[in-house]
C-alpha cells in the first residue's frame, strides 16, 4: 500500500459514522435507574445516543419493559411490530428487549417477534453490549436470563438523565408477597448493598456536581434485613447528612410494615433529608389489606402519618391506592376514602385494579365489575383533587427554596417562567429572573397561588444561588454540543434481510 493509499484509508476511517442507540423505558423508578445504566453501557461500547424524536430510527433500539402495568405485553408487541418494517429497510439494525417482562416471558418474545435480536432479564443488564455483538456475529437471537443478580445497577457505567440529581440503588428485590404484585418473582429476594459502597457512590456523584440523590429500593426502608441490622436505613440517612455538598436526600418506596420510629427521627434530625414521604396505602380496609397480604392495618398506617406530621410539620406525604381489588365491598372502599380524608395526602397515585398474570390476586374470587371500579375510582380522584388543592393553598405566602429543574414546566417558554421542586417535592412555577438561572441552581421565591398539582410564585425572585450542580449542568450541555467521534463496531451484513413475519395476534396498539 502506498503512502497516498494509507492516507486515503485513514481519511475514510475518520468519516465512519458511529452507531446510534435509543432506550425506551416503561414502568417504575427502578427501570428508569436501569435504563441510565443501559445507556452508559452502550456509550462505553462506542454507541452514541440517537437524537430526540428518532422514534426507532437508530442502529440499536432497547426496550426496558415492565410487567406490572396493565397491557404491558400488548404495548411491547405493538411497538415491536412498528419497528419490523423499519428493520427490514435498515440492514444491521438491532432490537433488544430487557426488564421485567423479558424476565417473565423469556422465549415467548422471540417466538412472537422473531426480528428481536437480544432478550435479557432484570439480573444481567450488564451483558447487553456483549449480547448485541454475539447476535451480530452469530446472526441469531441471543436470549440470556440470569436467575440471580450479577451486579448492582449502580455499579455499572451510567449515562444519567440529570446532571444535578441521581438515583442511588441501595437494594434490589423484595421479600414481601403482596398478592397483586409480580415484582418479587421477577426481581428476586431482597439483596442489600454494603453501606460503605452506597456512601462511596454518593460521594463520587457529589464530586461530579450532583446535589440531590434519591435512595432507591423495591422496599427501601427494609434495608438492613439482608445484613442483619434493623436500624441500617436510619443510619444510612444520617450518614448522608454528613456528606458535604449533598443538599437534598429523598427515598422511594418504603413499606408501612418496616417504617420505624428511628427512620422518622432520622428524617426530622438530618437537615438534607427532605420533608417528603411517599407511603403506599393500597387500601384503607383491613379486610382488603389482609387479602392483599399487606402486613399492616389502617390504624398502623394512620399512626405513622400522625408521627411523621408531629416530627416534620411541613412534610408532604403522597401515596399509592388500588381501587377495585377482588372482593372489595362498598364498605371497604369507604374505609379507603376515610383514610384519605384523615391522612390528607399532598398527592395520590390512584390505580384501578386489573389482573396481572402470575399473581395470586388474578385467580381470586370476587373480581369487581369494570363499571363499579370506574365509579369508585372517580369518587376517589375527586376527593383527592379537593384535598390536594386545599393542602397546596396552605403553601400560599410561604417562602421556599426551589431547585430549578429541567423539563418540568411544559408551558415555561410561553409563560416566561421557570420550574423546579420545593424541598417537599411540590412542583413550583416561578417568574423567570433577570439573571441567568440554570437547572440545579436554587432560587428563593414566595408562593402566590396554588393549583391542585402545582404552585405559582408570580412575584420577583428573592434570591438566586448558583450551585455546583448548575455548573455540572452547564458543563454537560457544553460537552453535548461537541460532535462525537466515529467508532468502528463491525460492519453490518450486506443486503436487505428477508421480509419479517407479522406480529402474532396482529396487535399494533401502543
Amino acid at each position: 500500500m502506498t503512502s497516498s493509499d494509507r492516507s486515503q484509508a485513514v481519511g475514510e476511517a475518520k468519516t465512519y459514522e458511529p452507531k446510534t442507540y435509543e432506550v425506551r423505558t416503561y414502568g417504575c423508578q427502578m427501570n428508569v435507574h436501569d435504563s441510565e445504566r443501559l445507556s452508559g453501557l452502550l456509550e462505553g461500547a462506542g454507541y452514541v445516543r440517537a437524537p430526540e424524536g428518532s422514534d426507532g430510527d437508530a442502529d440499536v433500539v432497547v426496550f426496558n419493559t415492565c410487567a406490572v402495568r396493565e397491557n404491558a405485553d400488548n404495548k411491547l408487541y405493538g411497538n415491536l411490530g412498528r419497528l419490523a418494517p423499519m428493520k427490514t429497510r435498515r440492514p444491521g439494525m438491532q432490537i433488544a428487549v430487557g426488564g421485567c417482562l423479558a424476565q417473565k416471558d423469556r422465549d415467548t418474545i422471540v417466538s412472537r417477534a422473531p426480528w428481536v435480536d437480544v432478550v435479557f432479564g432484570t439480573h444481567n443488564i450488564g451483558k447487553l453490549p456483549v449480547l448485541l455483538e454475539r447476535a451480530r456475529v452469530q446472526e441469531e437471537a441471543q436470549i440470556e436470563i440470569a436467575e440471580s443478580l450479577e451486579a448492582f445497577p449502580s455499579t455499572l457505567p451510567t449515562r444519567r438523565e440529570s446532571a444535578y440529581a441521581a438515583w442511588v440503588s441501595i437494594s434490589v428485590g423484595c421479600n414481601n408477597t403482596c398478592t397483586f404484585c409480580i415484582v418479587p418473582a421477577l426481581r428476586g429476594k431482597e439483596k442489600d448493598r454494603r453501606p460503605g459502597d452506597i456512601l462511596a457512590e454518593i460521594e463520587a456523584l457529589v464530586a461530579e456536581g450532583v446535589s440531590e440523590i434519591t435512595l432507591l429500593g423495591q422496599n427501601v426502608n427494609a434495608y438492613g434485613s439482608d445484613i442483619g441490622d434493623r436500624e441500617a436505613f436510619s443510619k444510612l440517612l444520617r450518614a448522608c447528612g454528613t456528606i458535604g455538598g449533598l443538599e437534598r436526600v429523598r427515598f422511594t418506596s418504603p413499606h408501612p410494615r418496616d417504617f420505624t420510629d428511628d427512620v422518622i427521627a432520622a428524617m426530622a434530625e438530618t437537615p438534607n433529608v427532605m420533608p417528603q414521604l411517599h407511603m403506599p396505602l393500597q387500601s384503607g380496609s383491613d379486610t382488603v389489606l389482609r387479602a392483599m397480604r399487606r402486613s399492616y392495618r389502617q390504624e398502623r398506617f394512620l399512626g405513622i402519618i400522625e408521627k411523621v406530621r408531629a416530627a416534620i410539620p411541613h412534610a408532604a406525604i403522597s401515596t399509592d391506592i388500588i381501587v377495585g381489588f377482588p372482593g372489595e365491598t362498598e364498605e371497604d372502599f369507604e374505609q379507603t376514602m376515610h383514610v384519605v380524608r384523615e391522612a390528607r395526602f399532598a398527592q395520590a397515585f390512584t390505580f384501578q385494579y386489573s389482573k396481572r398474570p402470575g399473581t395470586p390476586a388474578a385467580e381470586m374470587d370476587g373480581q369487581i365489575p369494570k363499571a363499579v371500579v370506574q365509579a369508585r375510582y372517580e369518587r376517589l380522584v375527586a376527593l383527592q383533587e379537593e384535598i390536594s388543592w386545599s393542602e397546596n393553598k396552605r403553601q400560599v405566602g410561604r417562602t421556599l427554596e426551589v431547585m430549578v429543574a429541567e423539563g418540568e414546566g411544559r408551558k415555561d417558554d410561553t409563560t416566561h417562567r421557570l420550574s423546579g421542586r420545593a424541598p417537599d417535592n411540590r412542583l413550583v412555577h416561578f417568574t423567570k429572573p433577570a439573571e441567568e438561572v440554570r437547572p440545579g441552581d436554587v432560587v428563593t421565591v414566595e408562593i402566590t397561588y396554588a393549583a391542585p398539582h402545582h404552585l405559582l410564585a408570580e412575584g420577583p425572585t428573592t434570591a438566586v444561588r448558583r450551585t455546583r450542580a448548575g455548573d455540572a449542568w452547564e458543563k454537560r450541555n457544553a460537552a453535548g454540543a461537541a460532535k462525537p467521534q466515529g467508532v468502528l463496531l463491525g460492519l453490518p451484513k450486506i443486503g436487505v434481510p428477508a421480509p419479517l413475519p407479522p406480529v402474532a395476534g396482529g396487535c399494533t396498539v401502543a
